[in-house]
């Protein structure tokens, strides 16, 4: 009740760098480190759950396609967890029992590798971004609003939302039946994060939230986060895996942040 309230506006966080669920199934086998070709099926799809059900906590728009995958991973699931007698009965006895998962191995081999190969091309371009030919001036690069930042930074939406799973499993659990007045609202929270950048023009994703912080305030900063990303007024950036999470704000061409005050946060947000 007290969530249906914080969000009582239909706030929703629309972010523009799509990440589709196949996405999330590769982030998830590279970061439980297990053979794209043996995938161990129950555990991928548990987790693939736990990330909608994150979804939906914080309203994101969540494509049909994740959905439909979520379909196809508890199909897949349920004929792996067939006994073998039960597996053949809708085969003919003279053909092979085909691994169910090899449909999807297949779609995510081959997704990947033309993930993989945009990921180079990316590379080559921003090598190609530091040759310059001999002589000539010093050139003179003038920021735009293009080149302020993707909206993620040097990370994705799922290592942010891994990363936001951590902190609410930490937020106290709401007594059964206790209604918290809503104390917290996604402009005010936006406020505080830009305020702290102005002053440190550095952040910690992780001293964002107070240990003791009610999970509503928690997903309320969580969701300011996401706005101002979409707004391209900071970016996040990890250094290494497993490293601490950044906030930075993105910059004008005069060295000056790019956020807003506390009535320009609120227009943007009503808008």
């Amino acid at each position: 009740m007290a969530l249906d309230a914080l969000l009582a506006d239909d706030y929703k966080v629309d972010l523009e760098v799509f990440e589709g669920p196949l996405d999330l199934l590769l982030y998830l086998i590279r970061r439980e480190e297990v053979d794209i070709y043996d995938i161990p099926i129950e555990r991928i799809t548990a987790q693939y759950m736990a990330y909608l059900d994150v979804m939906r906590i914080l309203d994101l728009n969540i494509a049909g396609e994740f959905l439909v995958m979520a379909a196809t991973l508890m199909m897949i699931k349920s004929r792996m967890l067939l006994p073998v007698e039960s597996r053949s009965t809708d085969e003919p006895l003279d053909e092979e029992w085909i691994d169910p998962r090899l449909d999807l191995v297949r779609q995510l081999v081959e997704y990947k590798k033309f993930k993989d190969a945009a990921d180079r091309l990316l590379e080559f371009e921003a090598l190609q971004h530091e040759v310059f030919t001999f002589g000539g001036d010093r050139p003179v690069f003038e920021k735009t609003s293009v080149d302020v930042g993707q909206a993620l930074g040097d990370i994705g939406l799922f290592d942010l939302l891994t990363a936001f799973q951590e902190v609410l499993s930490r937020a106290p659990a709401e007594p059964f039946g206790h209604l918290e007045p809503i104390l917290w609202s996604v402009p005010d929270k936006m406020e505080v994060i830009s305020t702290k950048l102005r002053d440190q023009r550095r952040l910690e994703f992780s001293k964002l939230f107070n240990p003791e912080s009610h999970r509503n305030e928690v997903i309320a900063t969580f969701l300011a986060l996401l706005e101002l990303l979409r707004l391209r007024q900071i970016r996040i950036q990890q250094n290494a895996a497993f490293h601490e999470i950044l906030i930075l704000p993105i910059e004008d061409a005069a060295g000056k942040p790019l956020l807003p005050t506390s009535n320009e946060g609120a227009e943007h947000v009503e808008s």
